[in-house]
């Protein structure tokens, strides 16, 4: 009998609309707990930031991460990335499963763009093998995100068991799709949008989508469906689209 994954990957802007008009931290956590998933990769979280909570009244008392969580994902991961005198910010794996062990890696290509690779290993129940899960930010520059897909690569190759289920998800700053390349014939991964629709999806910007910026990768799994959620509602609260996967394992 198969096991079923809703998965969604999000890149939630901190917390704000475009161009940070306004804060929709409470309304992004509506609209994820709509999704019905069960893991949730999501990058830009707002770890901590003294002036957002003295500016807004409603700012939530907790960080982002645990914020969104709530009672609907039991656990969850936050890997602190970029650190400043107001706060910090990084990406988060929210799970309805219990999450056994998690690491955040550095894999910032030079000083001036902070990001990390955050890996988690959960138990699912009727896997007979624990199911990894991995949640990045590229960076903006092709020479620098080459350095983070070798980090990438090397991380799984040393910490993934071989036959291990694997999803990897986020946003991967490729505007040329190159990554998905490189994942396939190294480490036998396929991106979900090109199993269910030939191509990776277009997330960004989330007003009229055309760049193929937000990827799920995934090995050991079936893809059942993949969609992007960019329609008005969701557009309003980021300046990326949402993706979600509904994924099978044997």
């Amino acid at each position: 009998m198969s096991i079923v994954l809703r998965v969604a990957s999000y890149n939630i802007h901190k917390g704000f609309s475009h161009f940070n008009r306004r804060m929709v931290i409470h309304e992004l956590r509506e609209r994820l707990r709509a999704l019905s998933a069960q893991i949730v990769f999501l990058q830009e979280v707002q770890g901590s930031h003294a002036g957002h909570a003295e500016r807004f009244a409603n700012w939530p008392t907790t960080p982002q991460y645990e914020f969104l969580a709530d009672s609907v994902w039991e656990d969850f991961a936050y890997g602190k990335n970029a650190v400043y005198d107001a706060g910090h910010h990084g990406n988060a794996i929210l799970s309805r499963y219990p999450i056994l062990r998690w690491e955040n890696l550095d894999i910032s290509a030079h000083a001036y763009e902070s990001r990390g690779l955050l890996h988690a290993e959960m138990a699912v129940p009727g896997m007979k093998r624990e199911l990894h899960c991995l949640c990045v930010h590229m960076g903006l520059f092709e020479r620098g995100r080459t350095i983070q897909m070798h980090l990438l690569a090397e991380r799984i190759r040393s910490a993934v068991p071989d036959g291990a289920p694997l999803i990897i998800a986020g946003d991967f700053n490729d505007w040329r799709i190159r990554a998905g390349k490189q994942l396939a014939q190294e480490l036998g991964l396929r991106e979900v949008f090109e199993l269910a629709h030939g191509s990776p999806a277009r997330s960004f910007p989330s007003a009229f989508p055309m760049f193929h910026l937000d990827r799920i990768y995934v090995r050991g799994f079936d893809v059942a469906d993949a969609r992007v959620l960019h329609g008005a509602s969701w557009r309003r609260i980021s300046d990326h689209a949402a993706l979600t996967a509904t994924l099978q394992h044997a």
